[in-house]
């Protein structure tokens, strides 16, 4: 029996046994949702004492107090001075990459002027205060703290505050390092639901920010959903994803690779390949099994793989597309011939990657564009994190007095109609007498 289950696009039970595949509510336990609520009512009632609680119980790190709370700046840069050559390098690449690609998403304020002298137009401002939530748990993640403070950065934010879990005490060097590079104002070791409390509503030591984005665990995930409309949020995010669409040209050993690297983050990431051709299919499987020993995570991608995976048949790539669509994917990777081809009816996907040499895990690290992507579906509506998550826009209106009377005929009319009458006559005042 194969570890990933084989699915028939054209089979009578395809659509129920793909709509159970797909199925995934990341913040639908009531148990967590009320741990989370005590956990919030906590730091909103007790601050840094709840911190720091919260901290020696989850993390098994008891903190002297509440400034220990907060990393040092010097620890950052102590950090990057301790990395070996190679690993500071890599990271200085990607962070300038990541700021090359994100500067071309930079807005511009604008404005225009009618002919009797009314403006109209759109100013555009940055954020003054975010704050990033970089995972510490079964693995550490530098290439979040790029992908979330280098567009901050870049759209103009005065600060951003990190909060990172370190449990039993232990830092990654390399996420502090990072920290540095991308130009973090301020870090903390504090993580799960009481570090997004924390920023969303503010301690003596922790700033309430605007804005929280970045992915965590369930705890994470549900505490961000409780807060949002007192801070802003990028998204609700769940497990990783990867959708390969392959011809059968591809080397099976790298799409059986392709697959794990989104297997191998936990065990309840997806990994789907469609494809037209049965006996690649079968290939891959192969490579997948005579593979799978070698992997240090094997464990969890086994996992992965059997629970969430599959393999599904297709008759072409119109079936292909279509089924690509409907999963609306966080990453895609089309390793087909002529990939290009095929963009323009892609209408969901959070990352297209394009052609066989191009595999999701490049994106991940320094490609440029971001990997904080919409899962779960959530493509059909949301798109990558950027710099425009960390601008916002406010319309200008200036009127002439010419201005103001054309426009107060309109909205006096239209105020009446609604039974607004203030609203009507604070447009009629400005209106000008006829000559």
């Amino acid at each position: 029996m194969s570890l990933m289950p084989i699915l028939h696009y054209n089979a009578a039970d395809f659509t129920e046994r793909m709509d159970r595949l797909l199925a995934w509510e990341s913040v639908s336990d009531s148990r967590v949702a009320q741990a989370v609520d005590e956990i919030i009512a906590a730091v909103v009632a007790r601050g840094d004492d709840a911190l720091l609680e919260f901290t020696a119980r989850f993390d098994g790190l008891a903190l002297d107090g509440a400034a220990a709370l907060e990393i040092p700046a010097a620890e950052l840069h102590a950090a990057l001075m301790s990395l070996p050559e190679d690993a500071a390098a890599a990271l200085h690449a990607a962070a300038k990459r990541i700021e090359d690609y994100h500067r071309h998403q930079l807005q511009s304020s604008w404005q225009y002027t009618e002919a009797d002298g009314t403006v109209l137009g759109q100013q555009i401002t940055a954020m003054q205060r975010v704050g990033i939530y970089v995972p510490g748990g079964k693995a550490t993640y530098p290439s979040s703290v790029l992908m979330n403070a280098v567009p901050a950065r870049v759209a103009g934010v005065e600060e951003i505050i990190m909060v990172v879990p370190t449990p039993r005490g232990e830092v990654n060097p390399m996420v502090l390092a990072a920290a540095q590079i991308a130009g973090v104002t301020r870090v903390f070791r504090i993580g799960g639901a009481q570090a997004v409390a924390a920023l969303a509503y503010g301690t003596a030591s922790v700033p309430k920010v605007d804005k929280i984005v970045g992915p965590g665990n369930i705890y994470v995930a549900t505490a961000k959903r409780a807060v949002f409309g007192q801070v802003g949020l990028d998204m609700i995010a769940g497990p990783s994803e990867i959708l390969i669409v392959c011809d059968g040209l591809t080397d099976p050993d790298w799409i059986a690779m392709d697959l794990f690297s989104q297997a191998e983050h936990d065990e309840d990431a997806q990994s789907i390949l469609i494809t037209t051709d049965a006996d690649f299919a079968a290939r891959v499987v192969a490579s997948i099994e005579r593979l799978l020993p070698t992997m240090e995570r094997a464990d969890i991608i086994e996992t992965s793989l059997r629970n969430r995976g599959a393999i599904i048949l297709v008759d072409d790539m119109a079936e292909a597309i279509a089924l690509t669509n409907r999963i609306a994917p966080e990453h895609l990777e089309l390793s087909v011939a002529d990939a290009e081809q095929y963009l323009p009816q892609i209408r969901h996907a959070g990352a297209i990657f394009v052609g066989r040499y191009t595999p999701e895990a490049l994106g991940d690290y320094c490609a440029g564009p971001n990997h904080v992507l919409p899962t779960s579906g959530t493509a059909r509506f949301s798109s990558p994190l950027g710099v425009y998550d960390f601008q916002k826009r406010s319309s200008i209106i200036h009127c002439s007095a010419q201005g103001a009377s054309s426009l107060a005929k309109v909205a006096s009319v239209l105020a009446r109609g609604e039974s607004l009458t203030a609203h009507a006559r604070s447009a009629e005042m400005r209106i000008l007498e006829e000559e």
